[in-house]
């Protein structure tokens, strides 16, 4: 971490008119991340993906200054200077190598600022990315990132020019082609204010997806207009499906009334697996808060049944000691029970995976402090944005 840079960074941003710069924001990213058992590193994680993307965009949007017109602008050409191609180059990055495609100008004057000719090494950037997504991609907040941390001085209007570009690829890199199969696929929602003429309290449905070779990646995420709900998500999961998802394994979500169908509507054979978290949330509703810890603790010896036969077991004495005085809670268990029991038929290590969407819920604390800090979004993109950070490394 460049705690120090950052410090200075932030202070350069306000005299450029940008946003502030968080280091802590950062680090806490990286710490939540790894806590929640999410790639930060891996080959196709969003971290080394996006520095590429951010990395060549500088380097195409400092092509275009040095030549005075960009790429395919034929009326925009003057003097006999061009593109010519691109070379291949590796360099060392804090989320590990990154190839990157460096554009070259035919008389070999170009001379690259952010990624200077014959360096092979890039530090720093793992900071500079997640303070861009954090902070909207403001061009103040580039500016002193590129400049503090490279000793570049960039122009405004070349800041603009990347932020453009580092924009575009990220909207292609949302409806990006997807796996054909996926072993699980976790889905929630979170409720963040988003300003749109007023401020509001808005869904962002995200979906995470557990690779065949064991990585998370974030599949989507949609804002949604109005409360939750099984059509919104039916239109949002239709997304990943026309993306090439044909088949997943299981689905864990929430309660939401109408959602398994969704579910089994776009992939019949998917197991639905309800959030063992959300359920325990549900019960403790139509309970007295002095009855929790009682109740909790017979709940705990139904979802850690090392079978189905067990659970069963366990549950009919959760009944007798319930059912009488709290009735819509045991109602609440016998309903959703078939959609409770599939994680039990997995081993401990794959249950962990796949009996809770906490991985996604626990955003929602962090997006509280957030607006706290902020009073809310000014729109749907700076949502997204943040929301997108806080999965860096997955998606």
């Amino acid at each position: 971490m460049v705690a120090n840079k950052d410090v200075a960074s932030a202070s350069a941003a306000e005299q450029a008119g940008g946003d502030g710069v968080d280091v802590r924001v950062a680090q806490e990213l990286i710490e939540k991340a790894r806590e929640d058992g999410v790639s930060l590193v891996g080959p196709n994680g969003l971290l080394r993906q996006v520095t590429k993307t951010v990395l060549e965009s500088a380097l195409n949007a400092e092509l275009d200054e040095h030549l005075g017109y960009e790429k395919g602008d034929l009326q925009g050409k003057f003097g006999s200077n061009e593109r010519n191609g691109t070379s291949s180059k590796t360099v060392r990055t804090d989320v590990g190598e990154v190839l990157l495609d460096v554009p070259r100008d035919r008389e070999g004057t170009f001379t690259p600022q952010i990624v200077p000719k014959y360096a092979r090494r890039v530090d720093g950037f793992d900071d500079t990315i997640i303070s861009l997504y954090a902070k909207g991609l403001t061009t103040g907040v580039i500016q002193a990132h590129l400049s503090d941390i490279y000793d570049a001085d960039v122009s405004r209007d070349l800041t603009s020019k990347i932020t453009d570009k580092v924009v575009e690829d990220l909207n292609s890199w949302q409806s990006r082609p997807l796996d054909r199969v996926y072993p699980v696929v976790l889905i929630d929602a979170l409720h963040v204010k988003i300003r749109d003429g007023a401020v509001a309290n808005r869904p962002i449905y995200i979906a995470v997806g557990i690779t065949l070779s064991g990585e998370r990646d974030v599949l989507g995420m949609w804002v949604g207009t109005g409360s939750e709900g099984a059509k919104g998500w039916l239109n949002h999961l239709s997304d990943l499906k026309n993306r090439g998802v044909e088949d997943i394994l299981i689905v864990a979500c929430d309660g939401l009334k109408g959602l398994p169908d969704a579910i089994s509507a776009l992939w019949p054979q998917a197991e639905v697996q309800l959030c063992v978290v959300h359920l325990v949330r549900a019960s403790l509703r139509y309970a007295s808060k002095k009855y929790w810890p009682a109740i909790t603790k017979q709940l705990k010896l139904i979802y850690t049944s090392p079978t189905v036969d067990a659970a069963d077991v366990e549950f009919t004495s959760f009944c007798a000691e319930w059912e009488d005085r709290y009735p819509a809670m045991v109602r609440l268990w016998r309903t959703n029970w078939e959609q409770f029991i599939p994680f039990l038929s997995y081993p401990p290590e794959l249950r962990k995976i796949i009996y809770t969407t906490n991985a996604i819920e626990s955003l929602n604390s962090r997006f509280r402090q957030a607006t706290r800090r902020r009073g809310h979004f000014p729109n749907e993109q700076a949502a997204l944005r943040a929301c997108l950070s806080w999965f860096v490394g997955v998606v």
